[in-house]
């Protein structure tokens, strides 16, 4: 079974559309969504409509801080920028919008993956992994082997051996990377709906549970266009100059 890992959406209908094709047409069976659907960008609406479907298909679908914010839980560590364009996001929904971001879980667990959308020690603190010393408590604390997360918006891969030292990994797009099993793995795969890494490409992974093989995917998608849906929005300028730049 092929899962595609989907994570910080952030309201972007154009890098979202992107980013399932190429899921599909490379083969994913399986779908799992780690939160962070809206905040950002001008299409929450049609975000939720379809992450809503594929969760009715069986889709794993997790809650990230901008939903729990959305859907009326305040998060005090929003930045005023952020904050309003989850009042704007609010003012967009449906009432089966927001019941549904307040009924997503934080964690799921298949096997041996962890599915969270910030991290596995205490999903609902929202706590960034920021490198190694998050990356080692994560991993020492999880009993997954593989921890899945999001709230990074930037690709990355950890891994840790017996010897608990935790090596950092840049992942490549495209190239397949084995997860070990005598190892253990937390993987980000990055933002589909706002990248920070100075590439404005879409970003996603797939995992073959077979193989045990991870790959880190970039999709080039409209952005240009997705920022001037965000400027017609009246969003903040500095959103839509995140999608041009990727940063």
């Amino acid at each position: 079974m092929t899962t595609a890992l989907l994570t910080d959406i952030h309201a972007n209908r154009e890098a979202l559309e992107a980013c399932l094709a190429h899921a599909q047409l490379h083969g994913a069976s399986q779908f799992v969504f780690l939160g962070d659907f809206v905040g950002y960008n001008a299409d929450p609406v049609w975000v939720l409509d379809t992450v809503m479907e594929y969760a009715r298909r069986g889709a794993v679908v997790l809650r990230g801080n901008h939903d729990q914010a959305a859907g009326g839980t305040p998060d005090e560590y929003l930045n005023d920028d952020a904050r309003y364009c989850i009042d704007w996001t609010r003012a967009q929904l449906r009432p089966d919008h927001v019941q549904f971001l307040r009924s997503l879980p934080l964690s799921a667990v298949d096997g041996n993956c962890l599915y969270v959308h910030a991290n596995g020690w205490d999903p609902g603190s929202f706590e960034y992994i920021l490198g190694p010393i998050e990356a080692r408590r994560n991993l020492q604390v999880v009993r997954a082997r593989i921890t899945f997360c999001g709230h990074m918006h930037d690709p990355m891969l950890y891994h840790m051996g017996l010897t608990q030292r935790v090596e950092v990994f840049s992942p490549v797009a495209g190239c397949p990377i084995p997860l070990s099993a005598a190892r253990r793995w937390l993987a980000i795969p990055g933002s589909v709906g706002q990248p920070r890494d100075g590439n404005p490409a879409a970003c996603y992974a797939m995992f073959d549970e077979i193989s045990n093989m991870l790959t880190f995917w970039r999709v080039p998608y409209d952005h240009r266009g997705a920022a001037a849906k965000v400027r017609a929005a009246g969003l903040p300028e500095r959103f839509a100059r995140q999608l041009l730049h990727g940063c």
